[in-house]
């Protein structure tokens, strides 16, 4: 076989692939929206309603606890875990820190980003153990944002590096600070910083074995930093489980609501970067 014809086969097996992949996403997308779309229209308010007493043997009410649990807990995650690694990505800058230092660090972040999540979720599961507490949302907060901190901080480091370094040779010319040059780096390196983010908001709303082990599930509305509670992936997987026809229906109505979050996450990074990037140099300017 010459050499084009070689050329011709991995690029039709790359197609394939690459269409293939697009095709399970499409079916996957379209499964869930036209299944929990369907009990949205018999039952609008199932996403806003609180559960019954027994929700979960009889299906009454709707999954408004697991809506707000998930709320509560990926939100100050995000939060939490957004600032650390903002401040990590600045410090692995060769500003502050030298390249060797910067890519032992970024390999360790590596092995943490690819580590199960069911991982973080037994690792503080231990430390609830140890100290003799119980599963709440606070240590639900505590591993969601362990969990989104390496995804956050490669995401960071690699816009910060991406960023022309122009703008900081430029900040250095007029007698600025390695504190001001970082400050002009991150707004140059602002879109790729944003789309990390919300990727980690994501992923992190959309993890079921971090919180199971931290939070627990449970079918009340969330009464408190300290107390039990339930997220949209832990209900799903309960809700696939259950013998009533009606639960399981539910199960799809919240992978819809979960499903439009995610995908509506990925829309408005797209949208945030691109507004962002204009006052980027040598970004957009339409």
């Amino acid at each position: 076989m010459d050499r084009y014809a070689k050329q011709r086969l991995f690029g039709l097996l790359a197609r394939g692939a690459a269409a293939l992949v697009v095709a399970v996403m499409v079916l996957v997308v379209a499964v869930t929206i036209y299944r929990g779309g369907r009990v949205f229209l018999t039952d609008p308010a199932i996403a806003i309603t609180p559960p019954g007493s027994r929700y979960m043997l009889e299906g009454d009410g709707g999954f408004l606890h697991a809506v707000l649990g998930s709320l509560f807990i990926v939100v100050p995650a995000t939060v939490v875990s957004a600032v650390l690694a903002v401040s990590t990505a600045i410090y692995l800058q060769s500003d502050y820190s030298s390249e060797r230092f910067s890519d032992v660090v970024n390999m360790f972040l590596n092995v943490l980003w690819g580590t199960p999540p069911i991982v973080y979720g037994v690792f503080v599961l231990t430390i609830i153990i140890a100290i003799g507490a119980r599963t709440s949302l606070f240590f639900g907060i505590v591993a969601i944002a362990i969990f989104q901190y390496p995804i956050m901080t490669r995401y960071t480091d690699e816009a910060l590096r991406s960023a022309p370094e122009a703008v900081k040779e430029a900040t250095y010319g007029l007698g600025g600070t390695r504190f001001e040059a970082a400050l002009m780096t991150f707004r140059a390196a602002l879109p790729g910083i944003i789309a990390g983010i919300i990727m980690g908001f994501a992923r992190g709303i959309g993890d079921a074995a971090t919180v199971l082990f931290t939070t627990g599930r449970s079918t009340n509305m969330p009464g408190g930093l300290f107390e039990g509670a339930t997220t949209l992936p832990v209900l799903i997987f309960d809700q696939a489980m259950s013998f009533n026809a009606e639960v399981r229906s539910h199960a799809y109505a919240a992978s819809f609501v979960l499903i439009v979050a995610v995908l509506a996450l990925i829309i408005v990074s797209k949208l945030l970067a691109g507004r962002y990037a204009r006052y980027a140099p040598g970004g957009r300017h339409s």
